[in-house]
């Protein structure tokens, strides 16, 4: 697929702008926020872009290739779409237009349990390309099913979270009303006014629900019900037993997302996993802990030829995957940027954000002359 984006929308900072323009104010914060005072959201990207890279300008070089294998595919670039909860809500029918950009891009994309689509229609779209990330439910009737969907469906990779053990405490969604149990106040509504071609959208796709978890919910439910019932049905905190019963069922690709220490990437290597994603959630649950990109310098050096590693959280651009794998990262993930496209362009957001970090990331290589997206490693300065 050849690579064209708006000329007008070069940079996620463009992208970002035009989305907050477009998003109801409840909407674009959820999307754009942290939890607590955003310590960890803005250290993420910091100290990612802290990183350098060395330019060899006199050697050999043929042309740079983002190809990359990652179980047994080839993906035509190292970067796929984070899973993204209420993606509906963010941005009209966002899960269905990012799944099917992802298909023809040829990168992965994740749907979360609680985004507004279900595993069927993204399998449907993706022909079983998407992963599929599981929230770990409190009923094992209820997670052995999903399992079975998922499967059922074609998805080859399960994602299983672990850095949600509770709910993180994020000011702006709870002054919005998109805490548990959430609430639509007259605020929110003036802003949803004010928003024509968001509310357009959602009236044209319909209110926005947690299309995967329909099944197992009563009807009828109001918003204040609706979360108290999701807060009840997820138990977030995985631990060896939950997870080797995953395993034991699940016959895929197996990944654990979420990980900040060595000590949790031991146990997934012990416990038979096939890949972890180190993250920190956006900086969305631990204001107080790591960015992402500092254990995973760690993990990659010791246990990368043990289990794939991969990584998400304060990735933003070309550059900034670029200095992600220097760092060690075999794959990465973004969700807000992403997002950002979706909320700016719509229906054209996700071939067109797609296509700027290919093109920045190709720029990044051709500059410090690295051929192969395995050989960035060599040009961290």
């Amino acid at each position: 697929m050849s690579w064209i984006y708006n000329s007008d929308y070069p940079s996620v900072d463009d992208l970002r702008n035009k989305a907050k323009s477009k998003m109801p104010r409840f909407a674009f914060e959820y999307l754009d926020g942290g939890c607590n005072e955003d310590v960890n959201l803005f250290r993420n990207t910091d100290d990612i872009r802290a990183l350098e890279l060395l330019p060899y300008y006199l050697k050999d070089f043929k042309e740079a290739s983002l190809k990359t294998e990652l179980f047994g595919h080839t993906y035509d670039a190292p970067f796929g779409v984070a899973p993204v909860g209420l993606q509906g809500l963010i941005w009209p029918n966002a899960p269905e237009i990012l799944a099917k950009a992802a298909f023809e891009h040829n990168v992965p994309f994740i749907l979360s349990t609680v985004s507004t689509a279900s595993i069927e229609r993204i399998m449907e779209i993706t022909e079983g390309n998407a992963w599929y990330q599981l929230y770990h439910p409190a009923e094992e009737l209820i997670k052995d099913d999903i399992i079975n969907r998922a499967e059922a469906s074609g998805c080859k990779v399960l994602v299983i979270l672990c850095d949600v053990p509770s709910f993180g405490f994020r000011p702006r969604d709870i002054r919005n009303g998109l805490a548990m149990p959430p609430k639509m106040s007259v605020r929110n509504m003036l802003q949803i006014v004010g928003r024509p071609e968001w509310a357009l959208r959602t009236l044209f796709h319909g209110q926005p629900a947690f299309e995967t978890m329909k099944p197992y919910m009563p009807k009828g439910l109001n918003m204040k019900q609706l979360g108290l019932y999701m807060n009840r049905t997820f138990s977030g905190r995985l631990n060896a037993d939950r997870i080797a019963s995953i395993r034991d069922k699940w016959k895929g690709k197996l990944v654990l997302k979420g990980v900040a220490t060595e000590e949790d990437t031991q146990m997934a290597i012990n416990l038979g996993l096939d890949g972890i994603i180190v993250s920190n959630h956006g900086g969305r649950q631990l204001d107080a802990g790591q960015s992402a990109i500092k254990p995973l310098i760690q993990i990659a050096s010791q246990y990368k030829d043990k289990i794939k590693v991969m990584m998400d959280s304060g990735i933003r651009s070309g550059p900034d995957i670029a200095r992600t794998i220097s760092a060690g990262a075999e794959f990465t993930f973004l969700g807000r940027t992403f997002m950002y496209g979706v909320g700016a362009l719509g229906d054209k957001g996700g071939n067109h954000t797609m296509s700027m970090l290919k093109t920045q990331l190709k720029q990044v290589m051709d500059q410090v002359g690295c051929e192969k997206i395995e050989d960035l490693s060599k040009h961290l300065s």
